[in-house]
């Protein structure tokens, strides 16, 4: 079954281990085959990775497009381990992604690292909302 793409304007897209770059206007195509297929919006570089979910994200994208994705397993495995020390409730997510990495569905392991990246910034952002709490209930009693 073919894939359906369509491309905006100057979007890029990866295919296999080739980078194509739409025209300036919009292009629709039917690809067939097994190639490693990413929109741009889903490809993470190293400089986007700044933080354990999207860097795992990047490993598992690396997986994807990889002849061997096994030459990424040792990296996968201790940024896994450190994102579960750091953040337990975690686990679940990780546990979907390491499903889909071992029945070879690495399509699947990475939209399910995004979902990872989405938990991840929930986990920050209530981290950065009890941080304020704090700091403003410190204030008030100094201030009293």
């Amino acid at each position: 079954m073919a894939l359906k793409v369509e491309l905006k304007p100057g979007e890029r897209i990866l295919i296999g281990d080739c980078v194509v770059t739409n025209g300036d206007q919009r292009t629709r195509f039917l690809l067939e085959g097994t190639s490693a297929i990413l929109r741009e919006k889903d490809i993470m570089t190293k400089t986007r990775a700044d933080t354990p979910a999207k860097r795992l994200y990047l490993t598992v994208q690396l997986m994807y497009i990889s002849d061997d994705p096994r030459q990424q397993h040792d990296l996968y495995f201790a940024i896994m381990r450190d994102i579960v020390q750091a953040a337990p409730s975690a686990w679940a997510y990780i546990e979907n992604i390491n499903n889909h990495i071992l029945t070879g569905d690495l399509y699947k392991a990475l939209k399910q690292a995004k979902k990872l990246i989405d938990y991840e910034q929930e986990l920050l952002a209530h981290a950065k909302c009890d941080q304020s709490v704090r700091t403003s209930s410190a204030t008030d009693r100094k201030s009293a």
